[in-house]
């Protein structure tokens, strides 16, 4: 079968496809064939060897994945061959994988093999980190940075379902068109020097909650603009440098900071895992979360596709589609 691998740290130009063996199935594993491929922007830095951690090396990239069910291992209950799924793996760029029974669920019927790809990691995080972590309730103002990748569409899509008011941060005016045509209620231009006055006037008695996955100095700002007794979510470091924060600033509002490891949660409790996908499922079905758009590429552009990525290029998720 084909698999895309990193062979040294670098430059998506240094990835290969080449030919490996398919994997076989044990005991507790499924073999999926995958359809469609979903790529973080963190898949990127992985690459490059300048993410929290380090894979050894040879390995295959990726991170969601939609697919066929193609073979079960005899302690597998909850599917069986032709079943469509989704779920994660660090192995998503190739013809087939492995994947254990808690990563990986079913495809709601209707729902694309691209759109499935788009779910696990980025919708998972934001019920998690909004309903769970951040408390986010109907009514309240919520600030998304970073509103046009798959991170941030998806937690502007979770915060409408849960009734928030939306606004989106994001760097040009067409990402925050993207962010407006994903359900913000508003967007402001975080590039600009007196951003922080224009997020005042859209809400002048403080934000309830900001969704953080960008880090860098657009940090210490967006948490100075939290209403007392707000809450800040860490949710990673897109822009590449992990923020100091003076810890004057939560004290002085009441405030909290607040860490959003869903990653850790389902290595640690899968069992959780499970019931998150259980409630993007429920939503889904029921028709009131509203999926942001993809952005699709076929699988072997997948070179030029992660240096858009890497360039701020991508809106949404990206999604190689085989």
């Amino acid at each position: 079968m084909r698999a895309v691998m990193c062979e040294t740290f670098g430059p998506p130009s240094g990835l290969k496809e080449v030919e490996v063996p398919k994997p076989v199935p044990g005991p507790d594993d499924i073999l999926v064939e995958v359809a469609a491929t979903g790529l973080g922007f963190a898949t990127g830095l992985i690459i490059q060897g300048l993410y929290q951690f380090k894979p050894t090396l040879p390995f295959c990239p990726g991170g969601e994945f939609a697919g066929v069910v193609a073979e079960c291992g005899a302690n597998v209950t909850r599917f069986r061959p032709g079943d469509r799924v989704f779920g994660q793996s660090n192995a998503a760029l190739a013809d087939f994988l492995l994947v254990r029974e808690p990563q990986c669920f079913g495809i709601p019927p209707g729902t694309s093999d691209a759109l499935a790809a788009s779910l696990y990691g980025n919708y998972l995080t934001a019920i998690h980190g909004l309903r769970d972590r951040g408390q986010l309730a109907a009514g309240e103002t919520l600030l998304v940075l970073g509103a046009s990748g798959g991170v941030g569409t998806a937690a502007v899509a979770v915060a409408k379902t849960l009734g928030a008011r939306v606004i989106a941060g994001a760097s040009t005016a067409a990402k925050r068109e993207v962010a407006l045509a994903c359900g913000a209620d508003a967007v402001v231009d975080y590039t600009q020097e007196n951003w922080r006055a224009a997020l005042n006037d859209l809400c002048p008695d403080g934000l309830d909650v900001v969704y953080d996955p960008v880090g860098g100095d657009l940090a210490e700002p967006a948490l100075r603009s939290l209403a007392e007794g707000g809450r800040f979510l860490v949710v990673g470091f897109a822009a590449g440098e992990i923020p100091k924060i003076a810890l004057n600033l939560p004290l002085l509002k009441t405030a909290a900071i607040v860490g959003v490891n869903w990653g850790g949660l389902s290595d640690a409790h899968p069992e959780e895992n499970v019931r998150l996908a259980a409630t993007l499922n429920e939503w889904l079905a029921a028709g009131t979360l509203v999926p942001a758009p993809v952005t699709e590429r076929p699988a072997a552009a997948f070179v030029a596709a992660m240096e858009d990525q890497l360039a701020g290029r991508i809106t949404g998720k990206l999604v190689l589609v085989r």
